[in-house]
């Protein structure tokens, strides 16, 4: 069986390990294996979620419209309706 030595770990990431290794009843190597084995076992999922980043360049030119910045705005404003709860107050949205 092989050995693995890790290097320059960061003291806070290595707490959070041994925390959560005492909270799972394993040591420190044996967490870190077990982190492993199930990122390798689940590395197609891993990699299959996409980052916030990428869906939101995946929605780039999503919208794309011929109509002018002026003739979007007026089809919105006809498309609303009027609401009977604002008459009461007419110089609220003026």
């Amino acid at each position: 069986m092989s050995n693995l030595q890790i290097k320059g770990i960061d003291d806070a990431l290595y707490t959070q390990i041994k925390e959560l290794a005492v909270s799972e009843n394993r040591s420190v190597s044996q967490q870190i294996l077990y982190l492993v084995k199930r990122y390798i076992a689940n590395k197609k999922q891993f990699q299959a979620a996409k980052m916030p980043a990428q869906v939101l360049l995946e929605l780039s030119g999503s919208w794309e419209d011929s109509r002018n910045a002026d003739e979007i705005v007026s089809d919105i404003k006809h498309a609303r309706k009027n609401s009977s709860r604002f008459k009461e107050r007419p110089d609220v949205f003026t």
